[in-house]
């Protein structure tokens, strides 16, 4: 049996399926329901001014007959003057010419042929108005159907409906937009009832609802008038107006929707920022802060939220960065330590046994030790001695370096003096010869003795370890800008510069991982670094194909030097 799993849906979805249902189905169902009501109203409409039409071609059609019939009075009253026949058939042809409406006059004797004209005119769908003379002849007048539908429809030009006005129902005399299939037809659908309607009253009938057509009787003299509506003019009064239904629902749709999209343009960008800077957050970039796009569409909740996660984000990356900071700090020192108990363990180890060696021999009353043989046991005592004092002044200077507690008696010093004591105080040579470069005259420098002389020993060992057997170490000074450059130089294999880069710190040597190829502590260019700093000087290490290492070190001189 198969299980529907329900998968939660995206804000974006939700919001567009509320729209469906909350905007789009109310506001088509409003407009159909609004498109009938028109409807409804236009075929009121249609109906309304089609009796109003026929309402209007009424009163035409009675002021045209009063017209008449006072125009047939007056021929008669003119007849009744005139004595012969002869001058009476001369002035009905005269009065046909200027009579608008008249196509003819005839006098006849009798009823009978009275008759007979009407049912000839009415056969050639032409009118007949008659009046009874004196002597008991009538005047009978057709008239003309073209010159009566230019005055009847004369406001009516531009008015698309067909119009008809009919004798017995059957007889047209005069019509508008006549069109010879509609009238047929018009006529075909005219209902059985349509002799009982009232008179003067519109009628409306017809097979469309959309296309009404009215009739309208008159008793006196016996006309109707039709009017029809055409298929056209319903069409585009119904479609006119539902165009603008259409139009109007579809706007009002697009301005919501317009609306809304921007809400959830700057609500779901939002909101994807956030979704961003929580992920961030758990992969571990702590820095990670959420850029809001603020606007009249953001809701406070957003914002509100947005400043307490980035305020959260700060306090998180701060406390990481503390914590950071301490495990590299907590790292260090255990990397320190190490090398401390590794370079004490071996440093030591080896002046001590020499020590305890050699004093263990001369304590010996087994054998008998000549003279020269305490010397040189006594010498080697001493100098492992001196040995192990550097050691332990070097790891004693360590945290006053590193603390910037170091403090150094800054005194005027001779270079010669200090370069002659180093060289003393330098415990081996192992065949190199140290080379000083010193004029006679040069200026004394600003420095404290004692620390300057542990500074050019500790260069002076560091160049006798790493030098080529048998080289010369040079040392020299020169006044460059009003301050004396010391130079430490020895020949060796020239040093990449990232590696020169890391000889200043502690426990760093040219042999790496201190496989301890050359003996040593790895202290000794970190602690010159912090003594020539303590002096207010500087130090720069450099490599190139001559000399493979060369300190340099800068120092205030006294007075100006020429």
């Amino acid at each position: 049996m198969l299980k529907f799993k329900f998968q939660r849906l995206k804000i974006i979805e939700q919001i567009a399926i509320v729209f469906f249902f909350a905007v789009v189905i109310p506001m088509s169902i409003s407009g159909f329901i609004i498109n009938n009501i028109n409807q409804q109203s236009v075929r009121h409409q249609l109906r309304e001014s089609a009796s109003l039409v026929a309402a209007m071609v009424s009163d035409e059609m009675d002021f045209l007959i009063r017209s008449n019939s006072r125009t047939l009075n007056q021929i008669a009253d003119a007849l009744e003057f005139l004595p012969s026949d002869l001058q009476k058939r001369k002035f009905m042809k005269e009065f046909t010419k200027k009579y608008p409406h008249c196509e003819k006059i005839d006098i006849v004797k009798t009823q009978k042929e009275l008759d007979k004209i009407i049912e000839i005119s009415k056969t050639n769908d032409k009118p007949v108005m008659s009046t009874k003379l004196k002597d008991g002849s009538f005047l009978a007048v057709t008239y003309d159907t073209k010159d009566m539908n230019i005055d009847l429809f004369k406001s009516l030009i531009n008015d698309t409906r067909q119009i008809y006005i009919l004798l017995d129902n059957k007889h047209l005399v005069a019509s508008h937009n006549y069109t010879e299939d509609v009238f047929k037809e018009t006529i075909s659908m005219l209902p059985e009832e349509i002799n009982d309607v009232e008179e003067n009253k519109p009628f409306i009938f017809g097979e469309e609802k959309n296309q009404p057509i009215v009739y309208l009787k008159y008793k006196d003299p016996k006309y109707s008038i039709i009017v029809t509506t055409t298929e056209t003019m319903a069409k585009n009064s119904i479609i006119e107006n539902r165009i603008k239904i259409i139009l109007s629902v579809l706007v009002a749709i697009l301005s919501t929707m317009v609306v809304i999209g921007f809400y959830i343009f700057y609500l779901y960008i939002n909101i994807r920022q956030l979704f961003k800077a929580i992920i961030a957050l758990s992969k571990g970039n702590y820095e990670h802060q959420i850029r809001l796009y603020k606007t009249s569409f953001t809701p406070y909740e957003i914002v509100f939220l947005v400043n307490e996660f980035n305020q959260m984000a700060s306090e998180i990356h701060k406390s990481y960065t503390e914590l950071t900071a301490k495990n590299k700090e907590l790292k260090e020192l255990n990397e320190f330590r190490s090398n401390l108990i590794d370079t004490v363990s071996h440093e030591l180890r080896t002046p001590l046994t020499s020590i305890q060696g050699y004093t263990s021999r001369l304590m010996r009353n087994d054998i008998v030790i000549d003279d020269e043989t305490k010397q040189k046991s006594l010498r080697i005592i001493k100098e492992q001695s001196e040995r192990l004092k550097r050691l332990i002044d070097d790891l004693l200077t360590i945290p006053d370096i590193e603390g910037m507690r170091l403090r150094t008696v800054n005194t005027e010093v001779e270079l010669s003096q200090v370069f002659e004591q180093a060289e003393l105080l330098l415990r081996k040579h192992d065949g190199h010869e140290i080379v000083v470069n010193l004029a006679p005259d040069f200026p004394k420098v600003i420095a404290d003795k004692g620390r300057l002389e542990q500074v050019i020993v500790n260069l002076y060992e560091n160049a006798v370890k790493y030098s080529y057997p048998e080289s010369q170490i040079v040392a020299d000074a020169q006044v460059v800008n009003n301050l004396a450059v010391i130079s430490v130089k020895n020949k060796c294999d020239k040093i990449p510069k990232e590696k020169l880069d890391t000889l200043f710190d502690k426990f760093i040597r040219l042999d790496d991982e201190m496989t301890r190829t050359t003996r040593g502590s790895g202290l000794g260019l970190f602690i010159v670094k912090g003594l020539v700093e303590a002096m207010n000087g500087t130090i720069e290490l450099y490599s190139n194909d001559e000399y493979g290492f060369i300190a340099k070190i800068t120092l205030d001189i006294v007075g100006d030097y020429e």
